[in-house]
């Protein structure tokens, strides 16, 4: 074995380690295979792309091992609610969710993954096809092949290798990939509903072997700022006399108290966490005017906005924070008397909903030790983001996300990993399967 193999505890597991690391090609044949299929996040209304293709391709491998899957097509969202938008429908978008049956008397193990990427963006700063996997000198470059098909791939080598050595765990493994975490998070959240569940989960997210074990939660307002109209090129009387008022003048009032709340969040006590930054309120779009000569007599704002874990309610919301963003902003115009006859309108779009568990739980500290195993060094940390680990968290799965580098070039052009870190990553989770479930007895 190689010099980081230390902490092998058996031959067994010895020759788990083997026969992952062994097959390099393979994986990344697998890992070719899927990032050929143009599985991209989905704007509204966007037609199914490759992912019932891939979802397809994976089934019959996880068949081919013996395992049980459910390859489903999800009921549409209609009108949507707090954590579903409106109008999603899944025909050509199914979920896969699979069971590697144990012999009984061991603890069940979710293995998870998504399998939309984010657009390629412009193809001429690719150095190659994003839909064509490269490999120079060990790291490997497409759409996807960090964030997060090089996960999936590993997922699928190490339950492979577990079966070629002709280990059967005592615990039931389940192996679940699911569509749009990118947008909305609602493939996650139809997986639950099917009944998706285990003792405890892993997300194969490029964590470059730490354990994010908490994230942040988003919520998104559409604040609308009313004006005016009247014409631009004309003298205007005192609004109070029938004047124009132009909407667009008035957003400064509101971005003035949105880096106020800003700056507030960073030193107020309750947006303090050990792994994660303070929430955050970003303004990310701006939507106002008619004609070139006409005041605007409406300027709407989007904002982003970054909430920690202790500010989910007791109904599993972030209206509390909802509420914090409202007051601070109606009182940020208060002085103006123009907004004390026309108020802000908050519009809310979807609320996903953070998550944490605890970083010293036993399938993070027995993951990490995995990793160590075969020489990746790990901790626990966050995510200043999201993903779909807080949804099986808040479902009753403690899930946190561990797997190779490569967070840095994700949603990037050129995104790369690297062949090593997904086989180091697949041989640690087929360890960590091996001490979390337990091994049974026969094939």
């Amino acid at each position: 074995m190689a010099a980081g193999s230390r902490g092998i505890s058996s031959r067994r597991e010895e020759r788990v380690v083997e026969a992952v690391l062994g097959v390099g090609d393979e994986m990344i044949a697998l890992l070719g295979e899927l990032v050929a299929c143009d599985t991209t996040a989905r704007e509204p209304g966007d037609p199914a792309r490759d992912e019932e293709r891939l979802q397809r391709l994976l089934a019959a491998r996880l068949q081919a091992i013996g395992a049980e899957t459910d390859v489903w097509e999800p009921e549409p969202t209609g009108a949507g609610t707090r954590f579903l938008p409106a109008g999603l429908d899944f025909k050509g978008r199914p979920q896969l969710a699979a069971v590697l049956r144990g012999s009984g008397g061991g603890r069940s193990l979710l293995l998870n993954g998504h399998i939309d990427a984010v657009d390629a963006g412009d193809r001429a700063d690719w150095l190659s096809d994003p839909f064509e996997l490269r490999e120079r000198n060990g790291v490997l470059y497409g759409r996807g092949v960090a964030d997060m098909k090089g996960g999936l791939t590993g997922i699928m080598i190490a339950l492979e290798a577990l079966h070629r050595v002709g280990v059967r765990l005592a615990g039931d493994v389940l192996f679940c990939a699911n569509t749009d975490e990118e947008s909305s998070g609602a493939g996650g959240v139809m997986c639950v509903r099917r009944g998706v569940a285990a003792d405890a989960g892993i997300v194969a997210e490029p964590t470059g072997f730490d354990a994010w074990v908490c994230c942040h939660g988003t919520v998104s307002p559409v604040i609308t700022i009313e004006g005016r109209a009247g014409h631009a090129e004309m003298p205007q009387p005192d609004w109070r006399r029938g004047g124009a008022v132009n909407a667009i003048e008035k957003l400064s009032l509101v971005l003035a108290g949105v880096q106020t709340l800003r700056e507030e969040w960073r030193l107020r006590p309750d947006h303090q966490h050990p792994l994660l930054r303070p929430g955050d309120i970003v303004p990310t779009l701006v939507s106002g005017g008619t004609w070139v000569v006409t005041y605007p007599s409406r300027c709407d704002l989007t904002c982003n906005i970054t909430y920690l874990p202790g500010h989910v309610d007791a109904e599993g919301t972030g209206r509390e924070v909802e509420a914090d963003v409202m007051r601070h902003l109606n009182a940020a115009v208060a002085g103006d008397p123009w907004f004390a006859e026309h108020p802000l309108v908050f519009r809310w779009t979807d609320d996903i909903v953070p998550a944490e568990m605890p970083a010293d739980h036993p399938i993070v500290q027995t993951t990490l030790e995995c990793a160590r195993v075969v020489g990746r060094e790990g901790r626990p940390a966050g995510l200043d983001s999201w993903h779909d680990a807080a949804t099986f968290t808040r479902a009753g799965t403690p899930t946190f996300s561990f797997g190779p580098e490569g967070i840095a070039t994700a949603h990037a052009a050129n995104e790369r990993t690297s062949v090593r870190g997904i086989l180091d990553f697949s041989a640690a989770i087929a360890l960590a399967a091996m001490r979390w479930c337990g091994v049974g007895h026969g094939h």
